[in-house]
């Protein structure tokens, strides 16, 4: 029932105050000539601000001694209605209060990605969802990486990601991708084993610092591989030679201004079947078609026809943009 140390501590200290009055009233009553049984009765009625007959008959001492014996009595009472209070508070507020209310938020994610752990790669990639409204759930296991996360205010999960019940408990069945980004890569194979067991349809990013995890992440079932000694290497060959590609890259970002690119995909029942380009992206530039059998048409005709399985890259300000991702 206590949510914290401090809660437990308040309880033990009520409970002591509460045997100690009453050893008070019971010793009290016996030292005023009265016997044990009625020295208890005489204490409990008291402490229940109930009363008990033959108080007229008291002593001025005993009347005293009574009058004491409620006030301390009201004081512990209202004592134990606080911890009582701070109890149910902390349990609605504090830290399982709070794991309660993410599960519930959690439970009504749909279509969202799950991202392993939270470390600086991890929130460069949650950043980029926050940018765009993706919904996402972190797991990572680190108890002291839960206050990052609440400044954050990133949806999570404290728990192994590793574990296949932690896995569903972020809605695995339900998660369009996963971005596995632990800093062991064994533990980055395992996770993408148990994810792809879990969900075969569901896209997984995996990040691998050394070139032999690749192969096995891929075997392991990951759509995509990561490797960040290998990305910042090229991003640094391109700034070298081709700073103003880096810089149209940046520009296209999400948040980085009011353009940028974006990949519309077209599925079976979607309005930009069997339209021409011109047509079905009027006020934005294509830029490559991704035809379903993986053929690439960079600087597309106008008068392509889309079909289901195509991917169109786009790029055009969120104006333009925004029909085309509600297609």
């Amino acid at each position: 029932m206590w949510s914290s140390r401090g809660t437990r501590r308040r309880a033990l200290l009520v409970a002591s105050a509460v045997m100690t009055l009453l050893g008070y009233g019971v010793v009290g009553y016996v030292l005023f000539g009265f016997p044990l049984p009625d020295a208890v009765y005489m204490t409990v009625m008291t402490l229940t601000t109930e009363g008990f007959s033959g108080a007229d008959s008291l002593s001025w001492g005993g009347r005293a001694f009574t009058a004491s014996l409620a006030v301390l009595g009201v004081a512990v009472f209202v004592a134990v209605v606080g911890v009582l209070g701070t109890a149910l508070l902390e349990g609605r507020l504090g830290p399982a209060g709070r794991r309660r209310r993410m599960q519930h938020h959690i439970d009504a994610l749909r279509d969202h990605f799950i991202i392993c752990a939270y470390g600086r790669v991890s929130q460069a990639v949650a950043h980029e969802f926050k940018a765009e409204r993706i919904p996402f759930v972190v797991i990572d296991s680190k108890p002291e990486l839960e206050e990052v996360m609440q400044r954050d205010h990133v949806p999570y999960l404290i728990a192994s990601a590793s574990s296949e019940d932690a896995l569903r408990r972020a809605g695995i069945d339900r998660a369009r991708g996963l971005v596995c980004a632990v800093d062991s890569d064994a533990e980055n194979v395992y996770i993408t084993v148990v994810a792809r067991s879990l969900n075969p349809t569901i896209a997984i990013v995996a990040r691998a610092s050394e070139p032999a995890t690749v192969g096995r992440l891929a075997h392991a079932g990951a759509n995509s591989i990561v490797s960040p000694y290998v990305i910042s290497g090229r991003r640094m060959a391109l700034l070298a030679v081709r700073p103003h590609v880096v810089d149209f890259l940046e520009f296209a970002r999400p948040g980085a201004s009011d353009c940028r690119m974006e990949e519309i995909r077209v599925d079976h029942g979607s309005h930009l079947v069997r339209r021409p380009l011109r047509d079905a992206c009027p006020g934005v530039v294509p830029l490559l078609i991704r035809r379903a059998d993986g053929e690439l048409q960079p600087s597309p005709d106008p008068d392509s026809t889309l079909h289901p399985g195509d991917t169109v890259i786009v790029f055009g300000d969120l104006r333009a943009l925004r029909p085309l991702e509600d297609e």
